[in-house]
């Protein structure tokens, strides 16, 4: 018969490993909703750029919206024209966090 000493470490790395576990759970479900919305935020931009060139060639301000609706799911855009330059600001939820991005892009207006 075996006789249980005190100070016996049976059992220790299980519950370390219950204690740890939902901390790396929670550390790489944040760090994979940072990497999706990095993601999201350079097509977002990539966007807001072909809708301002889109609108510098005097393409409807629909045509745009529709590309930036395209690219990014729930996105939005806002034209701005200032002097010679259309400036095109694009805007989403991030998905996983709770926050908007936002991208803002100009081109000179003409085209050129």
């Amino acid at each position: 018969m075996s006789r249980l000493r005190l100070g016996d470490d049976r059992g220790s790395v299980v519950a370390e490993f219950a204690v740890a576990l939902p901390a790396v759970a929670l550390v790489l479900l944040l760090g994979g909703g940072a990497l999706a919305a990095g993601a999201r935020h350079v097509r977002l931009q990539d966007a807001a750029a072909d809708a301002a060139r889109l609108i510098a060639r005097d393409e409807p301000e629909s045509a745009a919206a529709a590309v930036v609706a395209r690219a990014v799911a729930g996105a939005s855009a806002a034209v701005d024209r200032t002097g010679e330059l259309v400036c095109v600001t694009a805007s989403a939820p991030a998905g996983v966090v709770a926050i908007t991005l936002t991208a803002r892009s100009c081109a000179l207006a003409g085209g050129l």
